[in-house]
């Protein structure tokens, strides 16, 4: 069993902190995505794995032995970027081959193990072709491959399938997953595409201005966003945020002065046990969350008129953009509908809500109340 560890891992080039007290548990065999947006300090966090860089402070460790001062080439991590870093005068099979080369491996075991490493990766044909002859997709297998035949311990990924187009990312994430799968090798993958977090990692590590913002499952991280840069930066589209007050005497809540529902009981309650009552909260609540009314809505459902302002049309769902009314600045949201839609754009039309899927946050922190 294999652990990486980063222990209070801080970086800065002169007085510009990159990243600060990173603390990170790898196990093996985890795929854990580290998301975020550029500047977050992603892959720097894999550049000191890798030991291409140094921390300025704080360990790194393998298996409990500090690695800080050991060598890349002597820390068993393969690298894979998003330029695939081919050498365009070899074949396939050379480009495959080559580290194994530079460890003085025998031929027949790195004939085997190339015909092992393509055939795992679907390249087998173009073992005699150059990187020139291939497409993006194949020579990012070919990447891949190279990262592979070393059998190392971590497999560390910087934003690997960026270079592609949508269509051939996707088949990609599939096939990474698959080839991840069958390896049961532990990988670190970076990205700042949400949905590539959330489909690919059974780990998710969130990073903003080099620090880490929330870390557990995809489902934890989308559904109990720890902070409102989570709840915005993962799910696509964000989570609707609006400025609202809970009033303690009459138990009212409040979106501007042209709005305001009854708070259930039940959130009532434990807002007050939170001490979150007369003051300014942000909720939240995501796009598929919301619904166009076509009947009474039940127990807990609020209910409220929507100005559509516009309606992006995806096949088999609509993203309809919309507001509190025709005359509110600053109150649009999102809503995410699927089936068939009969609405206009600048229609009026009754959405609502179930209350007990909304989130609240401390307007002043960030930080979700728990309830």
């Amino acid at each position: 069993m294999t652990k990486l560890q980063l222990k209070n891992i801080s970086k800065s080039f002169g007085d510009t902190k990159i990243l600060h007290n990173i603390n990170l548990n790898v196990h093996d065999g985890e795929f854990v995505v580290l998301v975020g947006p550029s500047g977050s300090g992603k892959s720097t966090i894999l550049r000191i794995i890798a030991g291409l860089e140094q921390p300025t402070s704080g360990q790194i460790e393998i298996d409990g032995k500090n690695i800080n001062n050991l060598p890349p080439k002597d820390r068993d991590i393969a690298m894979v970027f998003q330029n695939y870093a081919l050498y365009p005068h070899m074949t396939i099979y050379n480009n495959l081959a080559f580290p194994l080369k530079m460890k003085n491996t025998n031929k027949e075991t790195i004939n085997s193990l190339v015909n092992e490493t393509s055939e795992l990766l679907g390249i087998r044909n173009y073992l005699l072709k150059k990187p020139r002859q291939l497409s993006g997709g194949e020579r990012q297998r070919v990447a891949l491959g190279r990262a592979i035949i070393r059998k190392p311990k971590f497999f560390l990924m910087d934003e690997p399938l960026s270079n592609l187009d949508a269509k051939l990312r996707t088949q990609m994430r599939a096939e990474l997953l698959k080839i991840h799968k069958a390896l049961s090798k532990s990988v670190i993958y970076v990205t700042h595409d949400q949905t590539e977090a959330l489909t690919m990692g059974n780990k998710i590590i969130v990073l903003n201005k080099g620090e880490i913002q929330q870390e557990g499952s995809p489902s934890d991280v989308y559904e109990k966003p720890h902070n409102i840069f989570v709840a915005e930066f993962v799910g696509n589209p964000a989570m609707n945020l609006f400025k609202v007050i809970i009033e303690k005497k009459s138990k009212i809540f409040l979106f501007d002065k042209d709005f305001s529902f009854e708070v259930p009981e039940n959130i009532y309650k434990k807002l007050q046990a939170n001490n979150s009552l007369n003051k300014d909260l942000i909720l939240g609540i995501r796009p598929e969350n919301i619904h166009i009314s076509e009947h009474s809505p039940a127990e807990n459902k609020i209910e409220f008129t929507a100005h559509i302002e516009l309606i992006e049309m995806l096949g088999n769902e609509q993203l309809i953009h919309a507001s509190w009314n025709s005359n509110t600045k600053g109150s649009t949201f999102t809503i995410r509908h699927s089936g068939k839609c009969h609405l206009k754009q600048n229609e009026s039309v009754k959405v609502f809500f179930d209350i007990n899927n909304a989130h609240f946050f401390n307007s002043e922190t960030g930080e979700r109340i728990s309830l």
